[in-house]
C-alpha cells in the first residue's frame, strides 16, 4: 500500500450512501462523490505517512486487524467495506470515532516516536528523524479531524490506493 491517504468526517447522507452501496463499483461511486466535493472543512489528508501512523497505534505490522482497540481504528482498522485488492476504505463509526479522538487526545510526540523507533525495519524500511517529524506533521491532521467529528457525531472513513 503505496498511495496517499485521506480520511473524511463524513454526514448522515454519507454514511447512509456508503454503507448501501451494494458492491466495489457503487461504494467507489459514491466515494468518487465524496472526494469531489473535497470539503477541506471534513478531511485530513495524511500522504504516505498513513503507513507509519498506523503501524505506530497498533503493533507494528501493517495489517487492518493489527492492534487494539480504539487505536487501531484510527487508519485501517475499522469495517472493511471494499472487497477488491487495489483500494482500501475503513469505516469507523461516530461511536467509535469518540473512542478514537480520546484516545488519540492522550498521544504526545515522545509516546508516538517510541512507537515508531519500534516499527520492525525489515517491512517498513529505513527510520529517520526526518521520516518521523513527516509522521508526526500528518497524525496531527489527522487527530484533528476525529476531535472535529467526535465532537459533531460524525464517522469517519480511510481511504488509500494501493
Amino acid at each position: 500500500m503505496t498511495g496517499r491517504g485521506i480520511h473524511f468526517a463524513l454526514s448522515n447522507a454519507q454514511v447512509q450512501a456508503v454503507l448501501e452501496a451494494a458492491n466495489d463499483d457503487g461504494l467507489m461511486l459514491v466515494i468518487e462523490s465524496i472526494e469531489g466535493e473535497w470539503d477541506e472543512k471534513y478531511l485530513a489528508e495524511s500522504d504516505k505517512a498513513w503507513n507509519a501512523i498506523h503501524r505506530c497505534l497498533t503493533d507494528g505490522s501493517l495489517l487492518y486487524e493489527s492492534g487494539q482497540y480504539p487505536l487501531n481504528h484510527c487508519i485501517c482498522g475499522g469495517e472493511q467495506l471494499y472487497d477488491g485488492e487495489d483500494y482500501t476504505v475503513s469505516f469507523t463509526s461516530a461511536v467509535q470515532v469518540k473512542d478514537v479522538a480520546f484516545a488519540l487526545s492522550q498521544i504526545t510526540e515522545l509516546w508516538l516516536r517510541e512507537q515508531y523507533l519500534a516499527i520492525p525495519q525489515d517491512d517498513y524500511g529505513t527510520l529517520s528523524n526526518r521520516d518521523f517529524e513527516y509522521t508526526w506533521e500528518w497524525f496531527q491532521a489527522v487527530r484533528q479531524l476525529y476531535e472535529k467529528a467526535s465532537a459533531e457525531d460524525r464517522a469517519v472513513i480511510f481511504t488509500v490506493d494501493c
